[in-house]
């Protein structure tokens, strides 16, 4: 959303920012923007949690309690004497309850969403209130390989890792895209080239327009408030090892595993022989702060053929000449940022949209594999030998080059994401 921001305010828009107090931006490193926060009473759910919640927990709580405080916020810089007038109010389309907030107020909504086109399409087909238990399939269900009648680019077992509470998820999903298809506009982080098939899908189902503008970093240098402070001495590690001989480890910033599933990881790896890369973020294996439950003797083996990292600068290993592949939990923004740099990719998807975007990445556009029996280490070795090693893996790299190329192509001038930001400015000042 910060990066859509710095977009608009570069071609002339001023922006005022209504956030919730929870993880709340920093004012200082955008003194560009006028920063406002709303109450969320987000602390006042913390003891009363049900047993291991899930994202649309949260997410329909906070679409009821910052309603009102939202309301209350916009309608009073509506007020405001001698203010410029508002051209539009410009949300995540998770927070569907602006919608309603808008209407009231006569004010234009264009929401963001930042999936990919495919997994709204996904989830505007996905059974949730479906009385079979497919969201609950396990290894032992017959039909936990099959194909999902209603999405059968996806099977049975990737829809179990999408939710554990498909009730709320659908109560969830249900709200947005029925908000989303009320809205103004949806704008895109993604790029025509890559999506054209399902841009044409959406224009059907949904009758707003879209704007398609991504891939939104590549406009901007990466924000300099990560999450974690970044490891950049590793940068001077990769300058030492051969093209496209690093594999690269990282599975975001909200994923957990287990000691078990570590360990299996950590095996696979140095059983390879290759460098390889490796982000652990401290809390990352429940239970442990960091490195404990590591094999032991691990380090020893790994020597400096690996490096094992809190965090890194991800933009920057990614479009480094070492890094070979990436092994990632496909959250969009990392599958974006592999495709921008050309790098084939190890699909180990946690939940929500992630393990769409990993089937979008193994079997739409091919450009990597899926590692489909979890983390087991022969496994994990016969998928990083597929990409780094075999005649497989060269045509994965062909295909993501010629993404590259054409993410390129749709940034420039008279390209489709440069057009389409055009045609944004210009149906925002048309509001």
């Amino acid at each position: 959303m910060l990066q859509l921001a710095n977009m608009l305010h570069t071609r002339g828009f001023n922006i005022t920012v209504i956030h919730a107090e929870y993880n709340s931006p920093n004012p200082s490193n955008y003194p560009h923007f006028t920063f406002i926060p709303i109450k969320d009473r987000f602390s006042e759910i913390a003891d009363q949690l049900p047993t291991n919640p899930d994202a649309s927990y949260f997410l329909n709580y906070l679409n009821k309690s910052c309603e009102q405080p939202f309301r209350d916020c916009l309608a009073g810089l509506l007020a405001e004497p001698g203010e410029e007038r508002f051209a539009c109010v410009i949300t995540d389309a998770a927070f569907y309850f602006t919608q309603a907030v808008a209407d009231d107020l006569k004010l234009p909504r264009i929401v963001l969403r930042t999936s990919c086109i495919g997994c709204v399409i996904t989830y505007d087909a996905l059974p949730f209130y479906s009385k079979k238990a497919c969201f609950k399939l396990t290894k032992q269900d017959p039909d936990y390989e099959a194909s999902v009648p209603e999405y059968p680019l996806l099977k049975f077992k990737d829809i179990a890792k999408i939710t554990i509470n498909p009730q709320g998820t659908g109560d969830f999903a249900t709200n947005m895209l029925s908000q989303m298809r009320a809205s103004s506009g949806i704008i895109w982080n993604t790029f025509k080239e890559l999506e054209e098939s399902d841009l044409e899908t959406l224009s059907r189902d949904f009758p707003v327009p879209s704007f398609t503008l991504g891939p939104f970093h590549k406009y901007f240098p990466a924000s300099s408030s990560s999450l974690i402070e970044q490891d950049r001495t590793i940068l001077s590690w990769l300058d030492k090892q051969p093209p496209k001989s690093v594999v690269y480890v990282s599975f975001g910033s909200v994923a957990h595993i287990t000691e078990s599933e570590f360990q299996e990881v950590a095996h696979g790896l140095v059983n390879t022989g290759l460098p390889f890369l490796w982000v652990v973020r401290p809390g990352i294996v429940i239970g442990s702060e960091w490195l404990e439950a590591l094999p032991e003797k691990f380090l020893e083996r790994m020597g400096e053929r690996g490096r094992i990292v809190k965090w890194s600068p991800q933009q920057e290993v990614l479009a480094h000449p070492a890094t070979g592949c990436f092994w990632t939990h496909n959250g969009w923004n990392s599958t974006l940022e592999s495709i921008c740099e050309g790098v084939p990719m190890i699909c180990s998807p946690c939940f929500v949209d992630q393990p769409i975007n990993a089937r979008y990445v193994s079997d739409v556009w091919k450009i990597g594999v899926m590692l489909e029996d979890g983390f087991e280490r022969v496994g994990i070795e016969m998928a990083i030998k597929r990409v780094m090693m075999d005649k497989e893996g060269e045509e994965m790299c062909e295909r993501v080059t010629s993404l590259k190329e054409k993410v390129n192509l749709s940034l420039a001038e008279g390209g489709s994401s440069c057009r389409s930001l055009n045609n944004l400015v210009d149906y925002i000042s048309s509001l």
